[in-house]
């Protein structure tokens, strides 16, 4: 076997020790330091890990088919044997199947489970309590799971979709076994339901990471968050002084109401801004050596990251657009079939960029795992600046150090479901292809005796891309496209209403990036950063003096023993340190 097989799959793992890696430091981030649950925290960890290694599996799944093919002969490699092939299919079924099967009992039982064992948590609750707790309210997401099994398995599929398909690649998808049915089913449900975070966290997100990097630069360094803040304080004190001077010499009752809350909320908002001020002048004092001068060799570079994730952003946009267009247009049977298409009519930019590159290992791998990297940050990005949201309701708000375990564990099951949309939008919108088939090719020309496909070698313009209609014993469709083109095929509503959500995901971009332009976005509100800060400083404040007064207390005693921790408020849970 080639040597590309292996390097692919070490490749792979390596990748996935990163992912375990970037799970922990997020969940580390992002959780509620005074606010946390260990069971909490190891589910997430594992959800985190289980999602990022599913979105870096659809490279690795298109580097394999493609290293099975000679695009100088357009033929398959010489060790490349049915069997062969076979054998890597399999193994590519059963990591996808362990992916996907642990990403459902994740979001489906073991973060609802984790969810409802935090709830319950109270002073006196016992484990077993908060067991039989978590376990009666999970039920339900049991039950949502049979039932959907049951609807997969009685379900009928689009029996009536072979009569317009001429292909054998996507006759052989349609289903007849009940028990894959039933899977399929769940699937494409699942994947309906990520569509809609997809479109409204992703989206979002994608058109804000490169605003964010870019506009970050200016305006971020610690003198001049001190100089702002000193600029408002000055500020803030005229405007209370004016208010003051109007009842110069009479009793403080003589207050309007009007003029009593805005000097109280002024007064409120001086003491935010003297401790920013302080908080910037000594971050300033304390790093103005050596992490000034980081920061200022680091801006071109993050001004630079920015840019090209900017251009990335747009030729995802041009490249979804004008496969959405195309599909609209040239699909073998529309509606019925999910949309899909054959061959390529419109260029794709994206799409073609992948298949030139794949001429030369490893750099169409790598930019494909740019591509969903890029896409599953936005996700995060666009869940942070969102927040989890039901309609106009904010239910809960994602900010590093300030998230709450219900949060982040809802956050997780956004993200899950997200994945699903991700792979479909990639693999049927963005590069498609590119993630059908990789970068393999086939000699477009057949021996008169024989009708079989022989070597080009010396006629390279008959060497062309392979799609749906090329010959399958040579062309060889990742396992990822097989399984959505099997959901589309048989339950074509999924695909349609796949298919039509991408505009509405292009039309959220397009405005979110408009709007961003015009109001340049922050992550965050300043009004909670400040009463996040004023909340910890009053308990770093009170845990400090109850140390003292414990201390002296000890002393005036006599004892030596083991000090208690007073006056704070912190709540730890499960045995992490608040």
């Amino acid at each position: 076997m080639a040597v590309a097989i292996p390097l692919i799959w070490i490749t792979a793992i390596i990748v996935l020790a990163f992912t375990v890696i970037a799970a922990s430091v997020f969940v580390k981030i992002y959780q509620d330091r005074h606010d946390r649950d260990a069971f909490v925290t190891v589910v997430c960890v594992l959800s985190l890990t289980s999602l990022l290694a599913t979105v870096c599996l659809l490279p690795v799944d298109i580097a394999l088919v493609s290293s099975t093919t000679n695009n100088a002969t357009g033929l398959k490699k010489d060790w490349a044997s049915p069997e062969t092939v076979a054998h890597i299919i399999l193994g590519l079924k059963i990591v996808y199947y362990l992916l996907y099967s642990l990403d459902v009992v994740m979001c489906l039982l073991v973060i609802p489970f984790a969810y409802f064992w935090y709830e319950e948590w109270d002073v006196d609750a016992t484990t077993s309590g908060r067991i039989k707790g978590a376990m009666k309210y999970s039920l339900c997401f049991l039950m949502l799971v049979m039932i959907l099994l049951v609807v997969g398995f009685f379900l009928p599929v689009a029996q009536g979709t072979k009569g317009h398909l001429g292909l054998d690649y996507f006759k052989r998808l349609l289903l007849e076994n009940h028990g894959e049915r039933a899977l399929t089913f769940i699937t494409g449900t699942l994947l309906c339901l990520g569509i809609i975070p997809y479109v409204f966290y992703t989206a979002p997100g994608l058109a804000l990471a490169p605003q964010l990097l870019i506009r970050s630069v200016s305006g971020t360094s610690l003198p001049s968050v001190s100089a702002s803040a000193r600029q408002d304080l000055l500020l803030n004190r005229e405007r209370q002084r004016i208010i003051e001077v109007r009842y110069a010499g009479g009793p403080s009752s003589r207050f309007t109401a009007k003029d009593r809350r805005e000097l109280e909320g002024l007064q409120r908002e001086e003491r935010s801004l003297v401790r920013r001020q302080r908080v910037a002048e000594e971050g300033a004092h304390s790093t103005q050596k050596w992490l000034g001068k980081l920061q200022a060799i680091g801006r071109p570079f993050k001004i630079l990251l920015g840019i090209l994730i900017l251009l990335l952003s747009i030729s995802i946009f041009i490249s979804m657009l004008m496969t959405s267009i195309d599909k609209s247009k040239n699909s073998v049977c529309g509606k019925s079939c999910g949309y899909i298409l054959t061959k390529i009519n419109i260029l794709n930019p994206i799409n073609w960029l992948f298949v030139a590159t794949s001429r030369v290992f490893p750099i169409d791998y790598v930019l494909a795992l740019i591509l969903v990297l890029d896409l599953f940050i936005a996700s995060v990005v666009g869940t942070a600046f969102v927040g989890i949201r039901f309609l106009w309701v904010s239910l809960f708000q994602i900010r590093p150090g300030h998230t709450k375990p219900q949060g982040l564990l809802m956050a997780t099951v956004m993200l899950t479901l997200t994945v699903l949309a991700i792979n479909y939008s990639i693999t049927m919108i963005i590069a498609p292809q590119y993630a059908h088939y990789g970068g393999q090719k086939f000699c477009n020309k057949t021996a008169l005796e024989t009708g079989v496909y022989r070597d080009c070698t010396n006629h390279k313009e008959f060497i062309i891309p392979c799609s749906e209609s090329g010959p399958q014993d040579i062309c060889t469709p990742t396992i990822v496209s097989t399984f959505l083109n099997r959901v589309t095929l048989n339950f074509p509503y999924f695909g349609a209403f796949a298919f039509w959500s991408q505009f509405a995901f292009l039309g959220v971009y397009f405005i979110t990036l408009l709007t961003g332009l015009v109001r340049p976005p922050k992550l965050g509100n300043r009004e909670t950063e400040d009463e996040d800060a004023e909340n910890d400083e009053d308990e770093n404040l009170l845990a400090g003096a109850g140390r003292r007064v414990g201390a002296a207390w000890e002393d005036i005693r006599g004892q030596s023993g083991e000090r208690r921790n007073y006056g704070t408020n912190a709540r730890v849970r499960g045995g992490d340190d608040a």
